[in-house]
């Protein structure tokens, strides 16, 4: 999971306050990824944050690449682009993301599997996971063949280890107390 920085989960929050005044949480969640998208792309971020670039080329640069985008968040970006902020556009949307989930009771669980999860077991993995925290669970699945097998999920602060390596070494560190 991608670490925020403080500066964005502020403006994040702030963009959910306008947001649910509007009760337009899923357009500002739709306007955001797309910016956030934008600037995961190493051309556009160079281009947007560089300060070489003037100001309006930036504004011509983001219209182009996503247009439609609500007079508020142009009024974001116009905010941004003052500060020189529009690096922060991704862990903006990842945590206004984050906020929406959470006003949703929507948990993020993060997989780690050795690999993919067919539909059976990633229902099974859900389902478990939903009686476990209580929430909805979104599920984002990672593959790592070093786990060897099983699965290892985090959930917010918690995390679950249930791989075959996590076992491995549960038995050795018991085997060497022991020993």
């Amino acid at each position: 999971m991608a670490r925020i920085r403080p500066v964005a989960r502020r403006y994040a929050e702030a963009v959910f306050g306008l947001a649910a005044q509007d009760n337009r949480q899923d357009a500002w969640a739709a306007d955001l990824d797309r910016l956030g998208a934008l600037l995961e792309n190493p051309i556009n971020e160079k281009a947007l944050t560089s300060p070489a670039v003037p100001a309006r080329e930036k504004l011509a640069v983001i219209a182009a690449e996503a247009p439609g985008l609500q007079p508020q968040t142009n009024n974001l970006l116009q905010l941004l682009l003052h500060r020189q902020r529009l690096n922060l556009l991704p862990e903006i949307a990842l945590a206004y993301r984050e906020r929406l989930n959470r006003a949703r009771g929507i948990a993020t669980a993060q997989a780690t599997t050795a690999v993919p999860l067919d539909d059976g077991s990633r229902a099974q993995l859900v389902a478990r996971l939903t009686a476990h925290v209580g929430q909805t669970i979104e599920l984002q699945e990672t593959i790592d063949p070093s786990i060897m097998g099983g699965v290892i999920v985090r959930v917010g602060d918690t995390l679950l280890d249930g791989s075959v390596r996590g076992r491995l070494e549960a038995l050795r560190r018991r085997l060497a107390a022991t020993g």
